[in-house]
């Protein structure tokens, strides 16, 4: 049988910080660097360098710091994952029959950690490391699922660590880049329905389409970045990140997954005068890179997906209430990176944040960082089918909406030395 059909947009990339397990963002982009973007929904985080996690989105703004600064933090992402309105209609033997495909709840809760340290050299250098990641996704299905070669089980963990350094070329202008090396570990799992397996069997095929337990590899990356500082309240920050394709081994089972470049433009703007400042961003992610994943010793060579690149555009205010307290809040819209494929196993659409959190000034050298966002995705239609190996016969089919939204809270201390 054809087994294309069979492999979902699930295995979506060897990406997820450290201990995450849930997609946060359209595509399986995972925006978990710190809990103080969170909290304004990671507008003007290029550029507005209020902790060390700033070196995450712009090596550049490192040349913003005078003190070595450490932030280390963790978000809960809590996602609600639903199928709705479904039908699995499956080959019998002499015709089809049709059953209720809904699932309540494919997403979880789990925990992504993040560290980030910049240590200024001088007045014109510094250097940082940190610990983060930039992708991930998980789904589960259950065993029972109507539909399980089109549900299965997916569970991506991966940690991205970098090194930068940036250069101050004169009190404008800054510059920066870094290296990544990314680690990654992948769980696939495909079987065919409890209806459709016995038919699978008496043509002698295996109901266990696929089963990649933990399948890991390496990738290195790399990212550049620049700061323009108008004055001490306005300023402009424009990154560009360059993503490999990673090479997944489980034995001598592999998959070669294309993870997107990113670029970012953030502005801020503190205005004169008063306590409160406005910053945004416009983030562009080639998810077109992502047109197909390729296998080897599968029962497939190759699985289309044909996506198109996407676009993140957000807008936030901080307002400094007074000497320990600073409050913000933003607003995100991103742009899905299915277009014409879509999936049930990984949902995906357009998607809006709202979001907003505080700095607790602990003393004047730490403080404690709070973020809280209401991730909210539209539904989508979707239409899956699979067939033989000779494109004669429909074996099984899937239709219904697909629906994700999610919660996300974050913690984070910093400290400067």
């Amino acid at each position: 049988m054809n087994k294309t059909r069979l492999f979902k947009k699930s295995l979506l990339a060897v990406t997820i910080s450290l201990a995450t397990q849930q997609a946060m963002a359209a595509g399986f982009q995972l925006n978990a660097q710190s809990a103080t973007g969170l909290g304004r929904a990671f507008a003007g985080d290029a550029v507005i360098a209020d902790n060390a996690a700033v070196m995450s989105r712009n090596p550049a703004a490192m040349a913003l710091f005078d003190k070595m600064e450490l932030s280390l933090g963790f978000e809960t992402i809590t996602t609600n994952i639903k199928v709705k309105d479904a039908t699995y209609t499956y080959f019998t033997g002499a015709g089809y029959n049709s059953v209720n495909a809904d699932y309540s709840d494919a997403g979880g809760t789990s925990v992504a950690p993040n560290i980030h340290l910049i240590v200024p050299v001088n007045e014109q250098f510094a250097w940082g490391v940190n610990a983060y990641s930039n992708f991930g996704t998980r789904t589960d299905f259950g065993s029972n699922y109507a539909g399980g070669e089109y549900g299965g089980e997916t569970e991506i963990l991966s940690a991205n660590f970098g090194v930068s350094g940036s250069y101050r070329v004169n009190d404008q202008w800054s510059v920066g880049a870094g290296l990544d090396l990314i680690y990654g570990q992948g769980t696939l799992k495909r079987s065919a329905s409890k209806q459709l397996c016995p038919i699978i069997q008496a043509g002698g095929g295996n109901c266990n389409f696929t089963d990649i337990d933990k399948a890991d590899g390496f990738g290195v990356g790399f990212n550049i970045g620049t700061v323009y500082e108008l004055d001490e309240n306005n300023r402009f920050g424009l990154s560009y990140r360059y993503s490999p394709t990673i090479t997944a081994k489980d034995g001598d089972k592999e998959v070669k997954l294309p993870l997107p470049d990113m670029a970012e433009f953030s502005g801020y703007h503190r205005i004169d005068n008063t306590a409160f400042a406005v910053h945004y961003s416009v983030q562009y992610i080639g998810w077109s890179a992502f047109d197909k994943l390729e296998f080897k010793n599968q029962s497939i060579d190759v699985k289309p997906y044909e996506w198109k690149d996407g676009w993140h555009y957000s807008i936030g205010g901080t307002y400094f209430l007074n000497r320990d307290w600073t409050l913000r809040a933003g607003y995100m819209y991103d742009t899905s990176a299915q277009d014409k494929i879509t999936s049930i196993s990984v949902p995906d659409s357009d998607r809006q944040w709202l979001s907003a959190g505080f700095t607790y000034q602990i003393d004047d050298k730490s403080n404690f960082d709070f973020g809280f966002t209401y991730l909210m995705g539209k539904d989508v239609k979707v239409n899956e089918t699979s067939k033989n190996k000779e494109q004669t016969l429909t074996l099984s089919s899937i239709s219904g909406t697909t629906k994700a939204d999610a919660i996300l809270v974050g913690l984070q201390y910093s400290r400067s030395f």
